[in-house]
C-alpha cells in the first residue's frame, strides 16, 4: 500500500510540472505581448530606430559647420535682408558680386566709406532692368533700373564682350569707380577695370557711367530694345545723377553674363572668408 501511494504522488507531481509548462507556453507569448506594448519599451526602440537620423543630423552639422557652407550661408542671409530674389537679381550672380566685393575690400581696392555694390545681369535682355545698386550697410537696394550695352555686343541681348579699343562691345567683370566729372555725355563717372584681358582697358576706352535718351521704357516702346552704347553701362536720364552720386569714389561695380568665358582671380572664395571674418560681429 505504502509502494502504491508513493507512485501515486509521483504521478501527481509529473502531471503538475505538465500542466505548468503548458500554461506556461500559452501565457508566455501573451505576457511578451503586453511587455512590448508598455512604455518601457518604447524608448528603447526609438533610440534605436533614431540612431541613423541622430548620426546624420551630426553628419549634416559637420558639413553646416565648414567654411564655405558658412560662407555660403552668410551671403544667402544677406540676400535675404536686401529682398534681392523679389526684385529680380539672381542668387548665383549675387554670389559671384559679393565674393568679389570681399576681395576687393580685402586686397584694399574699395574706399573704406563706400559700401555699396552695383551688378548687372547681362543674361537679361535690354527691355528688363538689369541694373542693381545694393547698399550693403543698410541692407537695402536702393536703385533698380534700366542699363545700356555696347552696339556690338547685340541687339536686345548682349552676347559678345571685348577689351579692345573701338571695339564697341561692353566689358565684362569688376570694376572700381573713380571720380566724377562732366563730359561730352554731361555728368559721368570713370570706371576702372580690374580683370585682366577682360575690361583692363575700360580707361583707354572711355568707358564710363553716364545717362542718355535712349534708355528709357519709352525708346523700348518704339524700338523693341534699349540703344546702345560704344560699350559704356548707359543709364537713364531721370535717375543716372543720383546713381553717380551713390557709387563713385571706390565702390564696386560688377558687369556679369554667364557662358562667356569670364574668369576672375578676384572670385577668390578664401580671400572672401577672410573678409567675413574681419567684418564685426553684429553685422555678421
Amino acid at each position: 500500500m505504502k509502494k502504491h501511494h508513493h507512485s501515486s504522488v509521483v504521478q501527481r507531481q509529473r502531471d503538475g510540472r505538465r500542466r505548468s509548462q503548458r500554461l506556461v507556453r500559452r501565457v508566455l507569448p501573451f505576457v511578451a505581448s503586453l511587455f512590448l506594448a508598455t512604455p518601457l519599451a518604447g524608448p528603447l526602440l526609438k533610440s534605436s530606430a533614431h540612431a541613423p537620423a541622430t548620426t546624420a543630423m551630426h553628419r549634416t552639422a559637420a558639413v553646416a559647420a565648414t567654411p564655405l557652407a558658412r560662407f555660403d550661408a552668410t551671403l544667402r542671409e544677406t540676400y535675404d535682408r536686401l529682398g534681392a530674389e523679389q526684385q529680380g537679381l539672381r542668387f548665383e550672380v549675387f554670389q559671384k558680386a559679393m565674393t568679389g566685393y570681399l576681395n576687393l575690400r580685402e586686397t584694399g581696392h574699395l574706399a573704406a566709406d563706400q559700401q555699396h555694390l552695383t551688378v548687372v545681369d547681362f543674361d537679361l535682355p535690354s527691355t528688363e532692368k538689369r541694373l542693381w545698386v545694393l547698399d550693403l550697410a543698410n541692407d537695402k537696394i536702393v536703385f533698380h533700373t534700366l542699363v545700356a550695352h555696347g552696339h556690338n555686343s547685340g541687339e536686345n541681348g548682349a552676347s559678345q564682350f571685348s577689351n579692345t579699343n573701338e571695339s564697341n562691345m561692353s566689358s565684362l567683370g569688376f570694376y572700381v569707380t573713380g571720380n566724377e566729372y562732366e563730359g561730352k555725355h554731361g555728368h559721368s563717372l570713370r570706371l576702372q577695370g580690374l580683370d585682366e584681358g577682360f575690361n583692363t582697358n575700360a580707361f583707354a576706352r572711355s568707358i564710363v557711367m553716364h545717362g542718355a535718351d535712349y534708355v528709357s521704357e519709352d525708346f523700348i516702346k518704339q524700338n523693341g530694345r534699349l540703344g546702345r552704347s560704344l560699350g559704356c553701362p548707359a543709364l537713364p536720364l531721370d535717375q543716372y545723377a543720383q546713381i553717380i552720386d551713390a557709387v563713385q569714389g571706390g565702390s564696386c561695380l560688377f558687369l556679369s553674363k554667364s557662358n562667356a568665358g569670364y574668369t576672375s582671380k578676384y572670385l577668390n572664395q578664401d580671400i572672401a572668408l577672410a573678409a567675413l571674418s574681419l567684418k564685426p560681429a553684429t553685422n555678421s
